[in-house]
């Protein structure tokens, strides 16, 4: 029987590389990868369903799924994962000195329904109080003007959302002193280049996301894998594959990482970084499947709804395939 030849469209990941090498085969497929910056492939996804497999945000893979309106099935591969502490940017000189000033600040957002946005909201919330009814949100690029949000959405009362003016980016705003704060999966090229004006709101964002997985065990999921629905249905074996294969990859990518003979990314102190990982999350700290990544999963379902984001309460088994929700043993 001839390979299924299947377009992937993934980010260029350590945790993904050995896929687009050949170094991991997937059982039964013959992939046809394309790496892509992670907005041009939710874009092409949630609009057009373009791809057999891909990366999937999270929340709008959340919010369609809640709608019964998704093309893709998940997989539970979490390819990015990060703590959401780094995320929040503030201006300098607007008394913004914890987060609990953030109240009653006009606050810049790329889209309101980002994966990153939910996780800081929640943690705005469970830690400091402060709801998203407190903050005017300001919807915009973050360097280029007139960005929409992927997903049309249905905000609760209360909300309030505005769109930033035209031909403004959120980064100008942020200098310009015209909003207070921008939350953001990317860094806004203000604070890349090292104005004085724009500082992160937690002087030590590491410290803070330590203390938050010693009490809530929580490392927030970004993007999960997804699988069009009619290949699901025609296959029923290559939900598990798909899962195998990128497990196996990102158990390569750590064996390379562990190789401290010659450092294998380029960034001083990795042997350290991922010793004092591995002391804090375990030896699995960045694990794929369900069963350890639960209440991680639970939680950004609870939060995603009470943020009037999905439409209903789904469930963890709402997300992903029957089939990958278990593994076998030996």
């Amino acid at each position: 029987m001839p390979k299924l030849r299947l377009s992937f469209a993934i980010g260029d990941y350590d945790r993904t590389r050995p896929l687009i090498d050949g170094t991991v085969q997937i059982d039964g497929v013959d992939p046809v990868f394309m790496t892509l910056d992670p907005e041009e492939i939710f874009f092409r996804a949630f609009r057009h369903a373009e791809f057999d497999v891909c990366e999937q945000s999270l929340s709008s893979f959340t919010v369609k799924t809640a709608l019964g309106q998704s093309a893709y099935v998940g997989i539970p591969a979490f390819v990015s994962r990060a703590f959401r502490h780094t995320s929040i940017y503030v201006r300098k000189g607007r008394g913004i000195a914890r987060p609990e000033d953030l109240k009653g600040r006009r606050v810049g957002v790329p889209e309101y329904q980002l994966t990153a946005c939910v996780w800081a909201r929640a943690l705005l919330k469970d830690d400091y109080g402060v709801e998203a009814r407190d903050i005017v949100w300001v919807r915009g690029g973050i360097e280029q003007p007139g960005r929409a949000e992927k997903i049309a959405l249905d905000l609760p009362e209360g909300i309030r959302l505005e769109d930033a003016p035209e031909g403004r980016s959120l980064s100008d705003l942020l200098l310009d002193g015209e909003i207070d704060a921008i939350v953001t999966p990317r860094a806004p090229s203000c604070y890349d280049r090292g104005d004085e004006r724009v500082e992160w709101l937690f002087a030590d964002p590491t410290a803070a996301a330590t203390d938050y997985y010693e009490r809530t065990g929580i490392f927030p999921i970004m993007h999960v894998v997804g699988l069009r629905n009619s290949l699901a249905a025609d296959h029923p074996w290559l939900p598990a594959a798909i899962l195998k294969a990128f497990t196996q990859a990102k158990a390569v990518a750590e064996r390379r990482l562990s190789d401290t003979s010659a450092t294998k990314v380029t960034l001083p102190f990795v042997e350290e970084q991922l010793h004092a990982a591995r002391q804090l999350m375990g030896d699995d700290y960045w694990p794929y499947g369900v069963d350890r990544s639960r209440t991680t999963l639970q939680s950004f379902l609870t939060h995603h709804h009470q943020q009037g984001l999905s439409s209903r309460l789904i469930t963890v088994e709402d997300l992903f395939h029957p089939a990958t929700l278990e593994a076998h043993k030996i």
